[in-house]
């Protein structure tokens, strides 16, 4: 592909919402769905046009402008550079992208500001292709602030909501906390490498090989940031509350695309990583920490959404536990492959929302395989693949990095191992659960009569979705099911084509795993099969064969439970020791003595001073005649004293 074209990629999308925001109001439905959908396709088809090159053998692709900024002898150029990492995630971003665009064409279609909806998701897909096409730390920064402003726009979509206008503001605040961690770390990547440029940058790290604490710290602080932006301990809190968006948003945001920038960003600086074995290790720990206990809380969740949501998060501390491992290729192959089966089993979740007119909570659902049947067979395929069972995509990503953390060097390889196994049994068991609830059992769906559903249009009764909705999940099941043999492993008769792939630009340094046997590699996927397989089995006794046996454990362990279901209590934990502490400061401090003290006082002050005067100038310009006389002697005594006590002096 001539690198002329590559500009092409982000600017359509841009100009997808430069029409539709601004003059989307006043166009029928069907034209801003055709802006939307061709400033998404045309990228996507440009990027196929890519892969033919990549495929073929052809070096990376850049293109550079004129030095974007330049300051004594520091220069920013606006560059955009396609490598093997690159090409993966704008397939992913253009080709998902694309998918969730059509889908939302119909889950969206009686929405009042449908309009508002594609600018909104069209200046997300700009941002996020600038996030992946940028040559510089400086320029991923504007991509990553700029889809931080698209997510809190779509988050908040159903503004006059409470709660939808809130998890917009918790994201845009969590996130913020996150991009200040990052741009720590780029003043002192300029301090210590006198450039911001990816290539320059990494040349110099390699070349002197360096160490030590300045290089573990810019780790740590991208590491901030990167937790900010893929929803990590401690600040993956924002993600569980973006359910609120609409659904589509849920798939394409926070399932395929933004919440992996952090994992994105983390694999292109692998090589200051790899000479940070600290802050490997706190990569790696996080990573677990976070999986485990995001699966602990979507073990007991009843509303679909936040369900995926939880596990979205849980899915997501595996792939920072790979990066902690240095398993970087393992880890872009399981953002691959989730971004297939999580937009998938958000779209269907969206779907059976759709079915039951906005009905969210499984307690409610029950028996439905037969009613929406395209929607089941979709979403089967995803709850199969995210469970981790062969030959499913999820099952060669996620045994990768099972596979990569137990052959590590890393000191706690073996123990992250262990949680990654353990919750890999847990999001089986949580993901049949949600299944079975939804599709099998007794139905307990509250059937709506004619009315109008949560998008403004007809109920009637449980309905499948429309064609519209339900190709894009038809796409998404099958590369749910295929996506992962790209990644066959050698022990099981494949060739690893993603981590020959990868190679060139993912080649591990310092942290390259241990090269382990064929035998230990069959063996832990034995492991993790059977690990799936009890997963399944716990979830089918408790909710099809002794279907109140769930309720009566909840009670036998009700403080566990408890726990579980308040979500460890974080959010009242943050409320009281940061939140409250703040507002109080606020309000006391800001509130009281600097805008009522200092802001309000001073202009009072200022206002009572400038009125004095103006009543003393009053009096003088009062227009008779014999005053005037007598401010003139006044004035001419007081001239006459000054000169004569100059004088005396």
């Amino acid at each position: 592909m001539p690198s002329s074209y590559l500009w092409l990629i982000p600017l359509l999308p841009f100009a997808g919402f430069l029409i539709n925001g601004t003059v989307g109001r006043k166009l029928p439905r069907p034209a801003v769905t055709g802006i939307a959908l061709l400033s998404t396709l045309i990228p996507a088809l440009l990027v196929a046009w890519i892969w033919s090159g990549v495929l073929a053998g052809a070096a990376p692709i850049s293109i550079v402008s004129a030095p974007w900024i330049s300051i004594s002898g520091f220069t920013v150029n606006f560059a955009f550079t396609v490598d093997h990492l690159t090409a993966i995630m704008l397939a992913i971003v253009t080709g998902v992208g694309f998918l969730i665009h059509l889908y939302s064409a119909g889950y969206m279609a009686h929405e009042d500001g449908f309009w508002r909806f594609f600018a909104y998701l069209n200046l997300f897909m700009f941002f996020m292709l600038i996030l992946v096409l940028s040559s510089s730390f400086l320029l991923l920064f504007v991509g990553w602030e700029g889809v931080g402003l698209a997510s809190y726009l779509l988050i908040g979509f159903y503004f006059k909501k409470d709660s939808a206008a809130n998890a917009g503001k918790k994201a845009f605040v969590v996130n913020r906390i996150g991009d200040f961690g990052f741009l720590l770390a780029m003043f002192l990547i300029v301090a210590h490498f006198g450039s911001l440029d990816f290539a320059t940058v990494f040349a110099r790290a390699s070349m002197f090989h360096l160490s030590g604490g300045f290089l573990t710290t810019i780790c740590l602080l991208l590491v901030v940031g990167a937790a900010g932006k893929s929803a990590q301990i401690p600040l993956y809190v924002w993600l569980p509350d973006a359910m609120e968006g609409p659904t589509p948003v849920s798939a394409l945001i926070h399932a395929a695309t933004m919440v992996t920038a952090g994992i994105y960003m983390v694999a292109r600086c692998h090589v200051l990583f790899d000479h940070s074995p600290t802050a490997l290790i706190v990569v790696a720990c996080i990573g677990a920490a976070t999986a485990l206990f995001a699966a602990c809380i979507g073990l007991v969740q009843t509303d679909i959404k936040r369900v995926l949501a939880y596990s979205t998060v849980s899915q997501l501390g595996y792939m920072f536990l790979a990066c902690g491992v240095g398993a970087y290729s393992a880890a872009i192959f399981h953002l691959m492959t989730h971004a297939f089966f999580k937009a998938l089993l958000f779209l269907a979740a969206g779907s059976v929302i759709h079915a039951l007119s906005g009905e969210q909570d499984m307690n409610k659902m029950g028996a439905l395989r037969k009613r929406i049947p395209v929607t089941f067979w979709t979403m089967t395929m995803g709850v199969i693949a995210i469970a981790g069972i062969p030959p499913w995509a999820g099952f060669f990503s996620k045994d990768e990095i099972l596979y990569q953390a137990f052959t590590s060097t890393n000191p706690v390889g073996k123990l992250v191992w262990a949680v990654g196994l353990i919750t890999a049994g847990m999001t089986s068991f949580y993901m049949f659960r949600l299944w079975f609830k939804t599709f099998f059992g007794e139905s307990h769906v509250e059937e709506h009569s004619q009315g109008h559903d949560n998008h403004g249009g007809h109920a009637h009764g449980v309905h499948e979705s429309p064609a519209v909705m339900l190709v894009p999940l038809a796409v998404l099941a099958i590369l749910s099911i295929i996506g992962g043999w790209v990644g066959v492993p050698e022990a099981l008769h494949g060739h690893d084509e993603i981590g020959h792939f990868l190679a060139p630009v993912l080649s591990s340094g310092a942290a390259e795993a241990v090269e382990g046997s064929h035998g230990t590699e069959i063996g832990l996927a034995l492991v993790s099969i059977l690990t799936a397989f009890i997963g399944l089995g716990v979830a089918y006794f408790l909710y099809i064969v002794k279907p109140g046996t769930s309720t009566k454990l909840a009670i036998t362990f009700k403080p566990v439970y408890t726990l579980f279901e308040n979500k460890f209590y974080v959010d009242e934990i943050y409320a009281a020791l940061i939140i409250t502490p703040l507002q109080v400061f606020s309000r006391l401090f800001l509130a009281g003595l600097v805008d009522g003290g200092v802001a309000s006082g001073v202009p009072s002050m200022t206002a009572a001073g400038v009125r004095g005067l103006g009543s003393i100038t009053r009096k003088m310009q009062s227009g008779n005649i014999r005053s005037y006389a007598g401010w003139l002697a006044l004035g001419a005594a007081a001239v006459l004293v000054f000169m004569i006590f100059v004088h005396v002096r």
